[in-house]
């Protein structure tokens, strides 16, 4: 399965490298400045975490509403032309939720599972002002996990935990919005780790 959903992933990460390369031998802006390359970093926090969609259901139990921290996102990507940037992209979150027996109000035991993400980035501009720039951005990578389940008291309880899914991807549609020579926000909306991101994003 998890084959299946790579395989248009990384054709369309090949298709955006072949399109920045070549970009980055072009000519100079019509306004006859140079692209310099730069180093863009960016924090922001995504919503939803959809690791929600992993806590597990146990025979016999009912799930309550689930909680959520993050995600919190950070990426690091060197723009080696006006329309291209390669880089490292991490993504931390945590979601719970408290799981009843049929025959009490109280919790049983609460779920936990918490992820971190490394992830390959690769983002393609599409520069359409100096003060806007719309973009895709293609992340892979792995997925570390941890995963607990506890009692009120916090002892913790024997279940049996789910596998949980080494791959981790994310792909998105953004807009960079410039506020000073080097600073800017952006806005996303995608699929993988979350839906909607938005940050500050600095360029060095």
């Amino acid at each position: 399965m998890y084959k299946t959903k790579m395989i248009p992933l990384l054709a369309l990460i090949s298709a955006l490298l072949t399109t920045g390369c070549a970009d980055a031998q072009s000519r100079p802006r019509r306004d006859g400045q140079p692209f310099v390359p730069c180093v863009n970093v960016s924090v922001g926090y995504g919503f939803p975490d959809l690791d929600r969609k992993y806590l597990p259901d146990f025979y016999g139990m009912s799930r309550g509403s689930r909680s959520q921290s993050g995600v919190i996102t950070g990426s690091v990507n060197y723009q080696f032309s006006r329309k291209m940037s390669i880089g490292a992209m991490v993504a931390h979150g945590a979601v719970s939720a408290s799981y009843y027996d049929y025959y009490s109000v109280d919790p049983a035991f609460i779920g936990r599972l918490e992820a971190w993400s490394f992830m390959i980035s690769l983002v393609r501009y599409f520069p359409i002002s100096a003060m806007a720039a719309p973009y895709i951005r293609t992340a892979i990578g792995i997925n570390s996990w941890q995963q607990e389940y506890t009692d009120p008291t916090g002892n913790k309880v024997a279940v049996t935990a789910p596998d949980l899914p080494d791959l981790a991807r994310q792909l998105a549609l953004g807009v960079r919005f410039r506020l000073s020579q080097r600073a800017g926000l952006f806005v996303e909306a995608g699929y993988g780790r979350y839906i909607l991101n938005s940050g500050l994003s600095v360029k060095f």
